[in-house]
């Protein structure tokens, strides 16, 4: 593995550091940034920022009019992005977008991507991604899926209900995981104007940094024509990992961006607040913190790095990307709890944008799969011998 940048990355680097520092970081104290995340007229603007600049969902295919950014060059770009929590959303490489645009690409039909993944790409429309559900329905284990789908003429007929739908409220396009009669589960594609799906209300959460926050949304004899169905009938949880297995490593990568951010602003406190007699940062116990901070955030950058080089090798990486979401998750979250310690009472309030991230990152460990699913999984597959090949050859 080579890690230098590229000469071209490298300016891509700056030109994203620079645009997220001095046209994004302002508007943090937007009051259109509320409790669900941003308002969609907030949302718009940081959008068209990001398109005059010409780094508008830099991940999609240059087909699409993105950048076509291989998984490193995307480790690079989306950290620099989620140095504010507002980056991603400018870039428009936020989840679920993200993710479902790049399922789109792999996966939708080419009348599916021109309907619907066009406008994603061009950040004039909103998706979300309809597969967790309320006990006893599907949570970390996908095969508990309840919602049903039921083939009537042409059309198949969807019931059911989905919570913690990250960007419900607002979105314009679903994609919707369903079970078969057969027990088989499908992915389906809706505009969520039709009739039959219905925001229902929107969950108060810790976070807030995703436009139209966290949704319960419900189905009541959803009509879904045959041709929305994206995909193969059946293969829905197949299709699940083709967007699931790269969307934990981005999100690692953006989280990354908000961790530096904490450490660079405990670094700067810890270099200037007096505390008998000396600076913070030259009292051994802030001194540790910090050293701590850097060796976490090092730890996981080198996860992301190594797993981005597979997948950009071909390899399947679930192995290496399970591992990277839980090491990532862990060490980017102690990276922001110590920043809080050092900051003390400027790190709980919304003085810093510490607070905001602390209380935004602690989902992280949770969505996409709890640490605790990735090492049940890791450990079987480890007591199994079926750790990915590139693992062994490495």
């Amino acid at each position: 593995m080579d890690f230098a940048l590229s000469p071209e990355l490298r300016e891509l680097q700056l030109r994203v550091r620079s645009f997220i520092r001095e046209r994004i970081m302002p508007f943090e104290a937007d009051p259109r940034w509320g409790q669900h995340g941003p308002s969609e007229t907030l949302r718009d603007e940081l959008v068209g920022l990001a398109r005059a600049a010409g780094l508008l969902t830099p991940h999609a295919s240059r087909e699409l009019g993105g950048m076509g950014l291989s998984h490193v060059q995307k480790a690079v770009v989306f950290e620099e992005a989620g140095y504010s929590a507002l980056g991603p959303t400018a870039l428009n490489i936020h989840a679920p977008d993200e993710g479902n645009i790049h399922l789109l690409e792999v996966v939708a039909s080419p009348a599916q991507k021109e309907r619907w993944l066009r406008p994603l790409v061009q950040g004039s429309a909103r998706s979300c991604f309809c597969m967790t559900e309320p006990p006893p329905g599907a949570g970390a284990d996908p095969s508990m899926l309840r919602t049903t789908a039921v083939r009537d003429g042409d059309d198949y007929v969807l019931d059911g209900i989905k919570w913690f739908i990250t960007g419900a409220q607002g979105a314009s396009i679903a994609i919707i995981m369903a079970r078969m009669e057969d027990g088989l589960a499908t992915m389906f594609l809706s505009d969520m104007n039709r009739p039959g799906i219905e925001v229902e209300r929107t969950m108060d959460a810790m976070d807030s940094c995703f436009t139209g926050g966290h949704g319960v949304v419900r189905l009541r004899g959803l009509r879904v024509p045959a041709s929305d169905v994206l995909g193969e009938v059946g293969q829905g949880l197949r299709y699940a990992q083709v967007r699931l297995a790269p969307a934990r490593l981005t999100h690692c990568m953006r989280w990354l961006g908000q961790a530096q951010r904490a450490h660079d602003e405990a670094l700067a406190y810890a270099r200037e607040r007096q505390a008998f007699g000396r600076t913070l940062g030259e009292h051994q116990g802030v001194s540790f913190m910090l050293a701590d901070n850097e060796m976490d955030l090092h730890t996981a950058r080198l996860h992301i790095w190594h797993t981005a080089w597979l997948l950009d090798q071909g390899e399947r990486a679930n192995f290496e990307s399970s591992r990277a979401k839980v090491a990532c998750s862990e060490a980017e979250w102690r990276v922001v709890d110590r920043s809080v310690q050092i900051l003390g009472g400027q790190g709980v309030t919304a003085e810093r944008a510490v607070a905001r991230i602390f209380s935004d990152m602690r989902a992280f460990r949770i969505y996409d799969g709890p640490s605790e699913v990735h090492r049940y999984s890791l450990g079987r597959k480890i007591l199994a011998g079926r750790r990915d090949a590139s693992l062994r050859q490495a």
